[in-house]
């Protein structure tokens, strides 16, 4: 049985998207930005040579993991695209496509790319699943695990025969050295709930969404501190929030705190600006119900 090679296909830091390859199937891990697309598709190339990719897996619907799709199934058309039934009903709607579409063409702009073909209509999946499935893809077998937390639809992928987990943001991202940031942002028992499952599985790797491969000892320490920093940070913000505080003061705390240059070439403002508010209301919400504001 051959190891499969994990390669970062991204075009950018704050694209996601990672090639498992055994030589004999080969299949991508989400597809990054939409104005990447064309970008990731050719470094896909450069490591396939003539060969095809055989299916891409996608973790859930935010357009910096999904939006890639379409332009690297115009280059492989074969390819079998897979997700979770809620994320597959996400993409069928307009307003979602509308807000992917705003959010793609914003990040782009900051990168200084204002024109490029535009193919989110194209977004499509082929194979559905849930979890527990068993999805046989060539000479590797998946089991899907249901990760909610970070989003309803988040779901992982267990390579069954390396005992490597394709994560989700449910259990964290990670930006290199001590930053571990939450991204809990439909809900925080949840992301608790799965963070424990995830421990569950076993001690082998993990591919972690934005970053790329980790070794079993060092999934076992993102874990362990990815939850550690959710728990602090929760807890720091209810106590800003519960001592009279706002909630400008709570996004002012994490993103003085933590925004830092690294960061922020992975995270676009926008977007972390926006999901650090979402997740001051989902504290608020589930550890002081009697103070809900929101």
């Amino acid at each position: 049985m051959v190891t499969p090679k994990i390669t970062d296909v991204r075009e950018l830091p704050g694209d996601s998207a990672f090639l498992i390859d055994d030589g004999e199937t080969a299949v991508l891990y989400d597809t990054g930005f939409g104005f990447t697309g064309y970008a990731v598709s050719d470094r896909i190339a450069a490591e396939l040579g003539d060969r095809d990719l055989d299916y891409i897996l996608l973790t859930h619907s935010h357009y910096d993991h999904v939006l890639g799709t379409p332009y690297i199934k115009r280059r492989y058309p074969g390819a079998r695209v897979v997700a979770g039934s809620y994320a597959a009903r996400i993409f069928s709607k307009e307003s979602a496509r509308a807000t992917m579409r705003r959010l793609d063409r914003s990040h782009a702009a900051t990168c200084g790319v204002t024109d490029y073909e535009d193919l989110v209509d194209e977004l499509a999946v082929d194979i559905e699943v849930e979890d527990g499935d068993v999805l046989e893809c060539g000479s590797m077998t998946f089991e899907v695990i249901g990760l909610p937390g970070h989003t309803k639809c988040s779901v992982g992928f267990h390579l069954l025969e390396h005992d490597i987990l394709l994560g989700t943001e449910t259990l964290g991202v990670y930006f290199g050295g001590d930053r571990y940031l939450p991204s809990c942002l439909v809900g925080y028992g949840m992301t608790l709930d799965s963070l424990g499952r995830v421990r569950d599985l076993g001690r082998g790797g993990m591919v972690i969404p934005h970053y790329g491969y980790v070794d079993p000892g060092e999934a076992a320490r993102f874990l362990e501190r990815s939850e550690s920093n959710l728990r602090m940070i929760a807890d720091r913000i209810t106590g800003i929030l519960s001592s009279g505080g706002t909630k400008e003061d709570a996004i002012a705390y994490f993103t003085d705190g933590f925004y830092d240059d690294e960061v922020r070439k992975v995270y676009p403002v926008d977007a972390f600006e926006l999901n650090t508010g979402i997740m001051v209301d989902l504290f608020r919400r589930e550890l002081l119900p009697d103070t809900d504001q929101s």
